[in-house]
């Protein structure tokens, strides 16, 4: 469905060179980027500020022309066939909207009707369907601008389906919304990506929102992709680890130590003791405490997502493999 082979992208900066003088400088945003996406996968495509993100959406979608490198989505080159690929593709923007802001969010999905041309059945039923997983007849007859962020969201996400595209770009669909709002919208990507009719690339700095849609990650940094994989995958290369706390009754004996797992903290007030499990099962540090002093209660805690994309971040900047 996408096609991106040594995909880049080039601008031309000027910077300072002495009190006055300023030299162009070329900088790459996009850095031979090249990744295959197939039908119907949800893919997370992250990094951090100024990694390359939104410039490789600007050239899937046919904003940008690339500087070299070949991109194809949905069989089409974005730029030259900008005006067919639009009838193919839907796009969210969280922090800019395709819909009218004076005119109530129905009038808004029947201008885009009328612009994409879609058959009136055809469009009938995919409101249908968006009505009622996104919960909107509370508010369309409601004029946009008095939507509420999640509102309106909801809206985007309806205005970005009603002419059936192949492919849909998210980039931070989740912004600024709050519990309720990022739980209905991720609930209802998630049924989107179950059905399998649509190939969705997710961008976000909300990595709950990868965690929940997307099997496959794809991580760039500063121009060029880091991690291609599952979330699994990440974890393991990056040396995501287990925590183990431990709550005792009694403290634990001087010089004690589980080969393969190191202390983290120890609150003596409460014997609690946080164990890193660096290359140890859970069980064997349990087993080992058993004889050392006695347990009151365990908890198992699984990696979080944040800290191992920023051991990524950390890795890709110093240049380790």
């Amino acid at each position: 469905m996408i096609q991106m082979k040594e995909l880049r992208k080039d601008f031309s900066v000027r910077v300072k060179a002495g009190r006055l003088r300023r030299v162009k400088r070329t900088v790459s945003a996009v850095d031979g980027v090249s990744l295959d996406i197939g039908t119907g996968e949800m893919v997370g495509y992250i990094g951090p500020n100024g990694a390359g993100k939104s410039t490789t959406l600007k050239m899937l979608t046919g904003v940008l022309s690339p500087s070299g490198g070949e991109v194809s989505v949905c069989g089409l080159a974005p730029v030259p066939q900008r005006t067919r690929l639009a009838l193919s593709i839907g796009v969210v923007f969280g922090q800019r909207s395709q819909l009218w802001w004076d005119l109530p969010l129905a009038e808004s999905f029947r201008l885009l009707r009328h612009i994409y041309r879609v058959p009136a059945a055809d469009h009938a039923a995919r409101l249908r369907r968006c009505r009622e997983l996104l919960d909107l007849d509370a508010f369309l007859d409601t004029p946009v601008r008095q939507l509420s962020l999640g509102q309106r969201m909801r809206g985007e996400l309806t205005a970005a389906l009603l002419h059936g595209p192949r492919v849909l770009f998210l980039d931070e669909p989740t912004i600024g919304l709050d519990v309720v709002s990022k739980q209905a919208v991720r609930s209802f990507l998630g049924e989107l990506g179950r059905s399998g009719d649509v190939t969705l690339v997710l961008t976000t700095h909300d990595l709950a929102d990868i965690e929940r849609l997307c099997r496959r990650l794809v991580v760039i940094d500063h121009g060029r992709v880091v991690h291609d994989g599952t979330i699994e995958q990440l974890h393991s290369r990056y040396g995501s680890r287990r925590r183990l706390i431990a709550d005792l009754d009694a403290p634990l004996p001087d010089g004690f130590e589980v080969p393969g797992a190191t202390v983290a903290a120890v609150e003596a007030d409460r014997h609690r003791v946080t164990f890193v499990l660096d290359d140890v099962p859970a069980g064997a540090v349990v087993a080992s405490l058993v004889n050392a002093a006695p347990i009151r209660d365990l908890s198992l805690v699984e990696p979080d997502i944040e800290d191992v994309v920023a051991r990524l971040y950390t890795a890709s900047v110093s240049g380790a493999p």
